[in-house]
């Protein structure tokens, strides 16, 4: 194979990721989340290369807004992973149950480096699988024990721990506020222990997703209405 021909396929699906898909996927109602914003980013290229960062226009436009004021008073990004397909309410998006309609997405925890200074570094490569507090977590032995087996299986999804972080309470907490502002954010998903521990047990946004899903005290799951 000529090396000409080795750089077609590349180039048509850059070119399809960059100025073919995105136009189409507004038919849809679906934008595409920020790539190379300071403000908002994804956790790695993956995302916006497999075209799991798409969103309705009223959720980019609230993280966007969230995400400018979050940097503002602490020049740290907002990080995203998955979010949606550019296409079709409904579709997929393996392993979510509910990614599929435009108004979902995936956000990373905040973490403190090795000087204990906050730091917009992950501990794992896709974002996913590296847990807060996993040891003695009584809701993960519980869904366990109640057969869902599935309950930690993000944890094989990680793709290789890269960094040893601390996780960040303040940090974290500051985005699940910003978040909270909104009156579209219909409900947050993050682990009972993390809610209880951020001190954010009164607010009813903030809800135990069931033991048919996987846990989230490796990431948010944000939802507008």
């Amino acid at each position: 194979m000529s090396i000409r021909k080795r750089f077609v396929f590349p180039i048509l699906y850059l070119l399809f990721n960059i100025a073919i898909i995105p136009p189409i996927a507004k038919s849809f109602g679906r934008e595409k989340l920020p790539t190379f914003s300071k403000e908002i980013k994804p956790r790695n290229w993956c995302y916006p290369l497999l075209f799991r960062n798409y969103v309705a226009p009223n959720l980019k436009k609230q993280l966007q807004n969230d995400a400018s004021v979050f940097y503002k008073s602490t020049s740290m990004p907002i990080t995203y992973l998955d979010a949606n397909f550019p296409f079709i309410d409904g579709f997929p998006l393996f392993p979510h149950l509910s990614h599929n309609d435009g108004k979902k997405v995936d956000l990373s925890l905040m973490y403190l480096d090795e000087k204990k200074e906050p730091t917009d570094k992950k501990p794992s490569v896709s974002g996913y699988g590296v847990y807060v507090n996993s040891e003695d977590n009584y809701t993960v032995k519980r869904c366990r024990n109640n057969g869902y087996r599935q309950y930690d299986f993000t944890k094989y999804l990680s793709f290789g721990t890269i960094h040893e972080l601390d996780f960040y309470q303040e940090g974290t907490k500051h985005i699940l506020q910003q978040l909270l502002s909104n009156s579209s954010t219909q409900k947050i998903f993050i682990e009972p222990h993390l809610k209880q521990s951020l001190g954010l047990s009164n607010e009813a946004r903030i809800r135990f997703h069931g033991c048919q899903a996987v846990r989230h005290d490796d990431h948010i799951h944000l939802q507008i209405k």
